[in-house]
């Protein structure tokens, strides 16, 4: 897939900018600070409603601004559509597909796929559990957009049984009713837990074994890279604990059984820190290179390979997900080049050089390798052109 005509409003350092861009390769060129990345990173809000820079809405409106508009018209195999997205301070943000009534901005997700590389990767290895927490769902909803509403729903019920923990936290003896109010919590938190730990274990399996093939490629295979989820019911010392490997073999019905028997043997120690201590929100994709993991042990050009292996195999998931003609994700190089010494910047060059749409950014064309020397674009602040 591709997208011809970005459009964007109010929307970080742009006031108004319209890029029209094409099939193959488009590299934007220009010093660090004028808006490169922000051209890509309003593409990939597209995709995934969220930004790869930043937590929360609020820094991509244009100072002094209310909303922020990103249209983009996509071209996947034979269909054409025009994705808009409203970004409005304080209120839910909406969508429109082909310029038709508002919808929940959720509606669009799936219509355009990204797989972005940046050098906020390095957190995938370096960065706490959220991170890699993060990199797994947004591949899930990538590729079941019905699960975006599943991770909403934890993340509310994560907050509001906390809340509750907290308002009932260091007391001796419950009523009734806050007794069955925190057994309903428990029950949707494991029901909705269960559901979000088994999405993210399915696309960890699908992940991995491209994962493993792309960090031979980048590096030469000197080491394995591993991939296992570990689980916060790993941290049990009593009979709800289970080996990393078997949580896979389970099924949703299984894992949600688990977390209830967790809560339940730990009520008193969720009491006393009010405080969730199981579920997804706790859990974590440890990264493991030959026999020592990834963070604190690898390097700085095997943290990068680890990095880009874990986004080249989004690449070829997405590719197995849909291959019609047309249909792969688009590829984003934000930065990255100059990060890379020359032999891992050739060959991630080649990797990616076949996808029908690729979006580089550099502070100077001497950063781009050869194979990815295509459209040119001049970067200048609040302004993008042809080169």
């Amino acid at each position: 897939m591709y997208i011809s005509q970005l459009s964007l409003t109010s929307f970080r350092s742009y006031a108004q900018a319209d890029v029209h861009l094409a099939p193959g390769i488009n590299v934007l060129i220009g010093p660090n600070g004028v808006g490169k990345t922000n051209i890509v990173e309003s593409i990939g809000y597209l995709a995934n409603l969220a930004s790869h820079r930043v937590s929360n809405d609020a820094p991509l409106l244009n100072f002094g601004a209310e909303r922020a508009l990103i249209r983009g018209t996509v071209h996947r195999g034979s269909q054409t559509t025009t994705l808009e997205v409203e970004i409005t301070s304080g209120k839910l943000n909406r969508a429109r597909i082909n310029r038709a009534n508002p919808v929940r901005a959720r509606e669009i997700l799936g219509l355009v796929r990204t797989v972005l590389f940046a050098p906020e990767d390095l957190s995938l290895v370096k960065g706490d559990p959220s991170h890699r927490r993060k990199f797994l769902d947004e591949l899930l909803v990538a590729l079941h957009p019905v699960e975006a509403g599943t991770k909403s729903d934890y993340e509310r019920i994560v907050k509001q049984r906390n809340a509750l923990l907290k308002s009932i936290r260091g007391k001796s003896k419950l009523s009734s009713s806050q007794e069955n109010t925190l057994r309903a919590w428990d029950l949707q938190l494991a029901t909705c837990g269960a559901r979000l730990i088994r999405g993210r274990l399915d696309v960890l399996m699908l992940i991995r074994p491209y994962m493993q093939a792309a960090y031979a490629d980048l590096a030469d295979g000197a080491k394995d890279a591993r991939a296992i989820y570990r689980s916060s019911l790993e941290s049990e010392s009593d009979e709800n604990s289970l080996p990393a490997a078997s949580l896979e073999e389970l099924n949703q019905e299984e894992i949600q059984e688990l977390l209830l028997n967790a809560i339940e043997a730990n009520r008193s120690r969720e009491l006393d820190r009010g405080i969730s201590l199981f579920g997804p929100h706790r859990d974590d994709l440890a990264l493991i290179l030959g026999p020592t993991p990834a963070k604190g042990y690898a390097s700085h050009g095997e943290t990068w390979s680890f990095a880009l292996a874990l986004r080249l195999a989004a690449y070829r998931v997405f590719g197995d997900d849909d291959p019609r003609p047309g249909s792969g994700p688009i590829l984003i190089l934000d930065d990255v080049f100059a990060e890379l010494d020359t032999t891992r910047r050739d060959r991630l060059a080649h990797i990616v050089a076949g996808a029908e749409q690729v979006l580089v950014t550099a502070a100077v064309a001497e950063d781009v390798p050869e194979a990815l020397k295509g459209h040119f674009f001049q970067v200048s602040p609040g302004q993008v052109v042809d080169a």
